[in-house]
């Protein structure tokens, strides 16, 4: 406007009113559009300080992960899946793999872990391992995860497990399943190790009997607990992953709870405290019933959400 201060307002023609209109408007047009940048470049300094506040924080050596083992990082309950390999190494009987089928059956159509199942469960593989040598059952529980447990990984929570290694964190199980299968599902997995349920051995032979009870509920709780006073780590910047409401206990001591794949109790659960929810059964059940499309994209979609969601800051 500036331009037009030489021509006194009275003598302006209809033309140069045009352009002082024009200019005028040009002139709002690139205040309101400062106004926007401005706004613009707040919200990214926001986004900036954010990321600096990113979960999982990289370097955070206080910070650690935990993840269930059953139907949160793999399909179905590991203990049954190391159970079939045994069976077809000849350690026990028909029926015996029967019960186990039963287990297996139940636990997946239910989508819960019952305690009186998973009792009977423990009971079973106790008696099967009785007088078995550790080594053996470590030896063949290597060739068991190839054969039942590696195509049984869900690649959604794959994902999550890798974000907190990328960001030099610990990754740890935290299972119910014996700890030498949890131990190598870890170990294949490439995770830090695992928690899980300790059968009493003398002299590198089991005797049918547990160290305390089951890791489950509340016990996996106290497990972390542990684990986390040994390490030095800060509860409040760690993260737990799982499926189950009976995880609820262990998922509460940490900062960062996410349910995965939950149950009904579990996911009305986080809905009420507001934990994050992930699941990836949708892309694995479409891949069973033949749809390739589905099965490809939606397990890498579950993949790369899983990855891209850790990069955020938790809400």
């Amino acid at each position: 406007m500036a331009s037009l201060g030489w021509l006194p307002h009275r003598k302006r023609s209809a033309t140069a009113r045009s352009v002082l209109a024009g200019e005028a408007a040009a002139e709002a047009a690139r205040k309101t559009s400062l106004g926007v940048e401005a706004a613009e470049a707040a919200a990214e300094a926001a986004e900036a300080a954010e990321a600096e506040a990113e979960f999982p924080v990289v370097g955070d050596v206080r910070a650690a992960a935990f993840f269930d083992l059953d139907n949160t990082v793999m399909q179905g309950a590991a203990l049954f899946h190391f159970g079939r390999g045994l069976y077809k190494r000849q350690f026990f009987s028909k029926r015996e793999l029967a019960r186990f089928a039963w287990q297996q059956t139940w636990f997946r159509l239910a989508g819960v872990e019952d305690p009186a199942h998973m009792e009977d469960a423990r009971e079973s593989a106790l008696s099967i391992v009785r007088g078995h040598h550790v080594s053996e059952l470590m030896e063949m529980g290597e060739e068991i995860y190839d054969e039942y447990m590696a195509g049984r990984i869900w690649p959604g929570t794959r994902a999550l497990a890798q974000a907190h290694l990328d960001a030099g964190q610990k990754v740890w199980l935290v299972t119910a399943a014996p700890v030498e299968a949890a131990t190598i599902i870890a170990r294949r997995l490439g995770l830090t190790g695992a928690l899980g349920t300790v059968a009493e051995s003398v002299d590198g032979v089991y005797t049918g009997r547990l160290v305390g009870e089951p890791l489950h509920g509340p016990a996996k709780a106290e497990a972390v607990r542990a684990l986390a006073l040994a390490e030095s780590l800060d509860l409040t910047r760690c993260a737990a992953y799982s499926d189950s409401h009976n995880d609820i206990p262990m998922l509460s001591i940490v900062g960062y709870p996410y349910a995965i794949n939950p149950d009904t109790k579990l996911k009305r659960h986080a809905r009420e405290h507001d934990w994050r929810l992930r699941d990836y059964r949708t892309a694995r059940k479409a891949a069973k019933v033949g749809i390739p499309a589905a099965a490809g994209v939606g397990a890498l979609a579950g993949g790369a959400a899983a990855a891209a969601a850790l990069h955020r800051r938790r809400r």
